[in-house]
């Protein structure tokens, strides 16, 4: 991180942090990462004016970086601690791979865009941010290999609760993902079970759609 960085951008980080803060945000580790991660790295340069403004931005191959606020109150809503293991489903930037990284939590991240995948690699090791495993692959069938986790994280909305995803879940274990087509309800799921889960769901969002891998 340069000097342009640290005089120019992080400022504008806190200020985001105070707005999350506002809206909700209460984990303070959450917020720290907010204030530390450099967000205007993660979309092109000629957007990099508005990084720390609350709002989702265009990155390539029409996907996007989400709104700062969802990437906060999805990582919130895992309530994780350091150490946990974490599948995300959609690393997409990498802006939200590089908060659960700040959180010091074991990420397990897949990307199905493989433009994607080669620009966000490039930027991973530019910024020593290494998940314990970044692959290129269909989210709908997550990583059966690497579970249980405690906690999965889905980026893209999705028209149905993925259940191979369900089944790699810990028991006691949290699936954060966006509901619906047009628009997406945020739901939590919770393993309480073997075959028992609890649904809690956290207001209308819109995400790009989650699409199978069909390159």
């Amino acid at each position: 991180m340069g000097v342009e960085d640290n005089f120019k951008f992080k400022g504008r980080r806190r200020i985001l942090a105070l707005e999350l803060e506002k809206k909700g945000i209460t984990d303070n580790k959450i917020l720290d990462s907010i204030k530390n991660i450099p967000r205007h790295l993660f979309v092109d340069p000629g957007l990099s004016e508005q990084a720390y403004l609350d709002k989702a931005l265009p990155i390539e191959n029409n996907q996007t970086i989400s709104q700062p606020f969802t990437v906060a109150l999805q990582t919130q809503l895992l309530d994780l601690n350091e150490g946990y293991k974490v599948l995300e489903i959609g690393t997409g930037s990498g802006y939200q791979t590089s908060i659960l990284n700040h959180l010091k939590l074991d990420i397990y991240t897949i990307e199905r865009n493989h433009n994607l995948f080669r620009t966000t690699t490039k930027l991973f090791n530019k910024l020593k941010i290494y998940p314990k495993k970044f692959v290129y692959g269909d989210g709908y069938n997550g990583l059966k290999d690497d579970s249980p986790f405690d906690g999965i994280i889905v980026t893209a909305g999705s028209p149905i609760v993925p259940k191979k995803l369900l089944s790699q879940l810990k028991v006691g274990g949290k699936m954060i993902i966006p509901i619906g087509e047009e628009t997406q309800v945020m739901t939590r799921i919770t393993r309480v079970g073997e075959s028992e889960f609890k649904k809690e769901t956290y207001g209308n969002f819109k995400f790009v759609p989650m699409l199978e891998n069909k390159d």
